[in-house]
């Protein structure tokens, strides 16, 4: 975890995974959390930083696999769910529910969230079936938030296909990735 700048509760926070997604946000002039990878991370994060100051809003930005052949580019996200979590399995042991989606907003995709980086053509097409893209991070950040009681706004941009080629897909394309999500905040913050 890593806090560049000053929570205040007159802004919002940025908050993205790593440090390779954070490069060009740096410089937009707005507290940035890095939270780190995968779920716990980024609860454990977000939690921590927002205890003493609440800021206005969360902006949780970051990469993506696209589930879906025609998903590209930079997306608002609807609905989170996470696709580990076995909620129904959950619930008919202990009657409790763990893992409900999420909504965010009224339109944009639906992003599923697990500790497992997706690469591989199988578990694509799987979580193709209720889901456009995928991360390690949303769910958590969006439950954090849910929490607290402040608002969040997830944008993602799809750095890869969550197929064979997603690892090298995303080394060669995050600092890209990074200038896109500069680029949303500056036109919608």
């Amino acid at each position: 975890m890593q806090l560049h700048g000053t929570i205040g509760p007159d802004r919002p926070l940025l908050v993205v995974a790593l440090e390779q997604e954070a490069v060009a946000l740096r410089d937009l002039g707005l507290p940035l959390l890095v939270t780190g990878a995968g779920k716990v991370n980024a609860a454990v994060a977000v939690a921590t930083a927002i205890n003493t100051t609440r800021p206005r809003e969360l902006i949780n930005l970051g990469t993506a696999g696209g589930l879906k052949d025609h998903v590209e580019g930079t997306h608002l996200v609807r609905t989170v769910l996470e696709h580990d979590v076995d909620d129904d399995a959950i619930f008919a042991v202990a009657e409790v529910h763990c893992s409900l989606p999420i909504n965010l907003a009224r339109e944009g995709l639906i992003l599923a969230t697990g500790d497992r980086f997706i690469a591989d053509a199988g578990e694509r097409a799987l979580l193709a079936v209720v889901a456009d893209i995928v991360d390690m991070e949303g769910y958590a950040i969006a439950k954090a938030a849910a929490h607290a009681g402040i608002s969040l706004t997830m944008v993602k941009h799809v750095s890869d296909r969550a197929d064979d080629t997603a690892s090298q897909s995303w080394v060669d394309s995050v600092l890209q990735c990074s200038h896109h999500l500069a680029a949303w905040v500056r036109a919608n913050v």
